[in-house]
């Protein structure tokens, strides 16, 4: 079994100084290899109807790969000292990520798509480093102990859990600070297989929106927060005062940070100022925290969660981009299934073609446009909220009924007017 815990650290000026050396000297060794590995591609691709029939082929030079451009770091170092001051397993792990983007542009993903082409990093767009291996007993009290870097205090919130040993230490920077990101194993922890069968008893249905965040086929409703808007006002502010600073310079630069912090701040408005703790909390660690909180309600109801399946991507490139990406749909659905599969549930997402529309009482097609909120079926006669009925369309789909069997597995078959009520939290 594998698992993260993210601390907080707490550095001194030199601590800082030197992570940030770190930062941008592994940036320069990912541009490098990275353009190594362009140029090689670059001089010996060419098309075969383009190959000219009389030229002799010319011998192609040694393909860079992972254990080329990692042997050749030797040379780095004789070239440059500075890269001696970095911990040789960091190094090497740089030259892996340049591979991990390399492979990823020409490998297809799991759907049978490729990603883009990677890009060279810009100054300040190297964001973290990793240690591959590291000592169990690198935590003593409230610090850490870094190789070349030294102990550095963490704010340990809570405790590493028993019998998990130590992987990786990866040492990220974000706009309020610089976290440590810990990857703990146990192998004496079985990978739970999941052989729950859908059927309507055990099976939850939800139905995810901008009016509400979701809501279930229980007719239960979770409501939407939107972190983002609600610091929108602010950020429009900061927005417009970074725009008047002259690129690169220090004051545009201590506009930019102010920027990002407030990407990370939630209601911090003169209006209502909350203690210095809470007024700084992130706006995505906030949306997170809100996902993680759904996802345990929900899964605490049913077994099996049925969502539909729906292009994320292509709904956030509409004119309600803004509020997609405000819910967050993605990142919830991936924390669902995550935190499913690891208590032993299931998720299922099924074709959303039609649960709108469609009558969850009879079947029949009703259709109406998005403003109208409330499903009216003139076949049967019932009238429910538009997305409760969604929610149990769904719910019927994952389970492998039709809505006739559905109707008689329901204790309220009949056409009975039901309204969504929000859950109640914890």
């Amino acid at each position: 079994m594998r698992t993260a815990y993210q601390y907080k650290l707490r550095l001194n000026k030199e601590q800082v100084a030197v992570i940030e050396l770190w930062l941008d000297l592994l940036r320069r060794q990912y541009n490098y290899r990275l353009g190594e590995r362009f140029s090689w591609w670059e001089e010996n691709r060419c098309p075969v109807n383009a190959c000219p029939l009389i030229m002799p082929i010319p011998q192609l030079r040694d393909n860079p790969d992972y254990y080329s451009q990692k042997k050749d770091l030797v040379n780095t170092k004789d070239k440059f000292p500075e890269y001696k001051l970095i911990h040789s397993q960091v190094l090497q792990d740089c030259i892996k990520r340049v591979k991990l983007a390399f492979d990823r542009w020409f490998k297809a993903d799991k759907n049978g798509q490729r990603l883009g082409k990677p890009r060279f990093k810009g100054k300040g767009r190297y964001h973290s480093f990793t240690y591959p291996q590291i000592k169990q007993d690198c935590i003593e009290g409230n610090k850490i102990n870094l190789p070349k870097i030294g102990k550095v205090k963490l704010i340990q919130h809570r405790p590493l859990p028993e019998g998990f040993q130590i992987k990786t230490v990866t040492i990220s920077r974000k706009a309020d600070g610089y976290y440590a990101t810990l990857s703990l194993e146990d192998k004496s922890v079985p990978a739970l297989t999941c052989d729950i069968e859908p059927i309507l008893e055990n099976t939850l249905g939800i139905d995810m929106g901008l009016k509400d965040f979701l809501v279930t086929s229980d007719g239960e409703s979770v409501p939407i927060p939107q972190y983002y808007r609600s610091s929108q006002k602010r950020l429009k502010t900061l927005q417009k005062r970074l725009s008047r600073k002259k690129k690169g310079s220090k004051r545009w630069l201590k506009a930019l940070i102010a920027v990002a912090k407030q990407h990370k701040k939630a209601d911090a408005t003169p209006r209502r100022r909350e203690s210095q703790g809470n007024a700084h909390q992130a706006v995505a660690d906030k949306r997170k925290d809100f996902h993680f909180k759904t996802a345990n309600e929900l899964l605490s109801k049913a077994d099996v969660i049925a969502h539909e399946n729906l292009n994320i991507k292509g709904l956030a490139k509409t004119k309600l981009s803004k509020s997609i990406n405000d819910a967050g749909w993605g990142q919830f659905l991936t924390i669902l299934t995550v935190k499913a599969e690891n208590a032993g549930q299931k998720t299922i997402a099924v074709n959303p073609k039609n649960t709108s529309q469609d009558c969850s009482n009879c079947g029949e097609k009703v259709p109406k446009e998005l403003s109208i909120r409330t499903h009216s079926c003139p076949h049967c006669g019932i009238v429910i909220d538009r997305d409760l009925n969604a929610a149990i369309n769904i719910k019927n789909r994952a389970a492998g009924h039709s809505v006739l069997k559905a109707r008689g597995a329901r204790r309220n078959g009949g056409a009975v007017k039901r309204e969504a009520h929000t859950i109640a939290s914890a």
